[in-house]
């Protein structure tokens, strides 16, 4: 299908793979974006959960340009309405936002431009989508234009067990029951099992198709580091070997202030942000940060939800997050353009206190049943010896099998024990509880406690009562957790944590399985890539393209991944596009886009190019020697010959004249159809090394063949 204008007139001659390159400059949908695109121009409801870069908004957006009507996004924060608008804009697709920032004449003209269908996207709170005011334009748009689809974004806040909460988000449901007729898309990147039943129920959706894609982010690293007295040194070396942006999340406000302080005296670009501070000042400081005028954002848990910078290069949580949930969807602001990113906790038991203190002064007991629950949670993530994503995706209910590969457990393993014994004994112990009660009182049990809560249960009388106590508390709690995190035993969330066994419970107990733990720590070490020629020359390119779109970000007054994203910048480098033709073909270059930075990109990489190729050489005396017995009519097998030399030598003068300008004929040697196919191979794969070439094309070409292809390609580059 094929918008007219951005109008509500469709075409039916346009397939969505090619509606996607039109307009958001990509040849292909991620993993499970085309269904629910297919799914959404059906007018379905839809539950959609997909991790944080994984292309939720496209999964909206595509639809709202297909589909007559105005497609409303209810959005949580003003940060997150302007990025996405900024980025839609800047593709030529008309879209707004309506927020408290606006004066009433621009909410005039806003709203001017939707009656008349020149917006198809209109981002919205939800406090003012449910004003009374507001309902009355609500009512005129369906009238005028209609509405095609109401998308709730972040989902989650709908729901109690969800890691933010927003009780306004409740009201969504009002929704429904005024446009029956308007289907609802709930999105957000992380829901347990529990949350999408609640978002489910809190919207009212109808059937919806539920669509839940991995929540693996494979690259991301991960890896928790003890929190220590002089902590600040590891925070200050750390951030110093970085290049990019990063987030350095804190508990307290105060700690924010004085982390991004000690941070600028120690010469990092670095600005807070936090609830306290004047908001003109935060979002000043927030668009900095996202501007690249600054490297690092020291801020509280409020900062980042809505923000799309792709770029983030690392995350810091440098106090202990309340949830494995927030710190999930936290830690997910890293590496959103699919480049290599780190993530890291810093832990210590002075943060757990703290926030078990601030779940203290909660008044409401439900309330504190789940965020101790939620705590726990974090504590078994930070102290697990096990493979960071088998314990992270299993809280979301997905499995992950085997070494990850990207996180500090999976790149220096621990110790493996087996500790069979210990888990039949543990795992006696729940039964003999009757799979009742947590982990902290099946160890008291084990180790013998004189707790009262154990008399009252009669459990000082159980044949395990007091078989532990040749294992400490952390040891046991270290199985314990291993147990759970192996699948090997389950533990219910419904705010008590109980301990149940499950079919390889039993098996263990039968003795027909072994347990292994890893055991012990170690500090982690990261084996870094070297750089080759072509990599040095790529990364400078890179940098130069940074800086170009920098300065026309600047210019424009938007961030500078609103013009490209840093995947498109890399291809750019890669690849080196010096015409228009050649640019369009980059991933995340759309037409708009060339009319407004084709001229500017393209000229850049000549300028490059031009600058990084070498004054041509004056060819070698055995060169020239090569070139007279070519230009004779020998062959290079006679020339060889003549001059005791191998054939690939000779191969390789010609390939050198070529390079050099000197009159040596291609098409003698290698067929103009296979000229043709070699060439598009390098422009894939780069013309650093031969053998990738010779890989990708097979065995019906020679390295002779491309060699001297490679040559004349250089030649004509130069």
């Amino acid at each position: 299908m094929k918008l007219d204008n951005l109008t509500n007139r469709m075409f039916p001659s346009q397939s969505l793979e090619e509606s996607l390159k039109q307009f958001f400059g990509y040849d292909s949908f991620r993993p499970g974006q085309a269904k629910i695109i297919e799914e959404a121009l059906q007018n379905r409801d839809l539950l959609v959960i997909m991790p944080t870069g994984g292309g939720k908004s496209l999964c909206f957006q595509l639809p709202a340009l297909l589909k007559p009507g105005l497609t409303v996004v209810v959005s949580p924060l003003i940060a997150l309405m302007q990025d996405q608008v900024d980025t839609l804009l800047d593709n030529g697709i008309g879209a707004t936002f309506l927020n408290s920032s606006l004066k009433s004449e621009e909410v005039r003209s806003r709203e001017r431009d939707i009656i008349q269908g020149k917006i198809k996207l209109l981002y919205v709170a939800p406090e003012r989508l449910l004003n009374d005011k507001f309902t009355p334009f609500l009512d005129l748009i369906v009238q005028k234009i209609g509405i095609s689809a109401f998308a709730i974004d972040e989902a989650h806040c709908v729901s109690e067990w969800g890691h933010d909460f927003r009780p306004e988000y409740r009201k969504l449901k009002q929704l429904r029951q005024r446009y029956p007729q308007v289907s609802m898309l709930g999105l957000t990147a992380t829901a347990t099992k529990r949350v999408r039943e609640d978002i489910v129920q809190q919207l009212g959706l109808r059937q919806p198709g539920i669509h839940i894609t991995s929540f693996n982010r494979p690259n991301l690293y991960y890896d928790v580091q003890l929190k220590e007295r002089r902590s600040y040194n590891k925070l200050l070396k750390y951030v110093r070997r970085q290049k990019g942006s990063g987030i350095v999340y804190c508990l307290s406000r105060r700690s924010v202030d004085e982390i991004a302080f000690r941070l600028q005296n120690d010469g990092i670009e670095a600005l807070p942000y936090h609830a306290g501070m004047a908001d003109e000042t935060r979002a000043l400081n927030q668009n900095r940060f996202i501007r690249d005028d600054v490297q690092v954002m020291v801020a509280t848990i409020a900062f980042g939800m809505g923000i799309n910078k792709p770029d983030v290069r690392f995350v810091i949580h440098y106090d202990l997050p309340r949830n494995l949930e927030g710190y999930y969807q936290e830690s997910g602001r890293a590496g959103r353009d699919g480049e290599a990113a780190e993530c890291t906790l810093f832990f210590s038991l002075s943060d757990l206190k703290k926030i078990e203190y601030l779940i203290e002064q909660k008044t409401a007991p439900q309330e504190q049943k789940i965020a101790r629950q939620q705590l726990r949670q974090v504590v078994d993530y930070a102290e697990g010896t096990e493979c960071r994503r088998t314990i992270v995706l299993r809280y979301f209910g997905e499995r992950f099998a085997g070494n990850c590969g990207q996180c500090d457990n999976c790149r220096d393993p621990k110790p493996i024990e087996d500790w069979t014994i210990e888990a039949q004994k543990f795992l006696s112990c729940v039964a003999r509880c009757n799979e009742r009660f947590g982990i902290t009182h099946i160890i008291d049990v084990l180790r013998g406690s004189k707790r009262s809560k154990i008399e009252k249960n009669g459990h000082h009388l159980l044949s395990t009562y007091g078989i532990g106590k040749d294992r400490s508390v952390a040891e046991w709690k270290m199985l314990g957790r291993s147990l759970i995190h192996q699948g090997l035993l389950d533990e219910t969330s419904d705010g008590f944590s109980v301990l149940k066994l499950n079919k390889k419970s039993w098996e263990i107990l039968r003795k027909q399985r072994n347990v292994e733990i890893a055991i012990t720590q170690k500090a982690p070490t990261k084996v870094l890539g070297e750089y080759n020629q072509n990599a040095v020359e790529i990364e400078l390119l890179f940098d130069r393209l940074r800086k170009l779109r920098k300065q026309l970000a600047d210019s424009n007054q938007i961030a500078p991944y609103v013009i490209f994203a840093d995947s498109s910048l890399k291809l750019m480098a890669q690849l080196k596009p010096k015409t228009i033709a050649e640019f369009a073909k980059i991933s995340g270059v759309t037409d708009y886009k060339i009319s407004q930075y084709g001229d500017r990109f393209v000229s850049e990489i000549r300028s490059f190019c031009q600058e990084q190729a070498p004054p041509n050489p004056l060819p070698t005396q055995s060169n020239m020697i090569t070139l007279q017995l070519h230009q004779q009519g020998l062959s290079t097998r006679e020339i060889a010959e003549m001059r005791g030399l191998k054939e690939s030598t000779i191969y390789s003068h010609l390939s050198e004249l070529i390079e050099m300008r000197q009159p040596v004929d291609i098409n003698q040697f290698v067929l103009p159809v296979k000229q043709d196919l070699i060439i598009q191979a390098i422009k894939k794969i780069g013309d650093y090394a031969l053998t990738p070439i010779k890989e990708h094309l097979g065995d019906n070409y020679s390295y002779n063949e491309i060699k001297l292809v490679r040559a004349w390609y250089r030649r004509k580059n130069q």
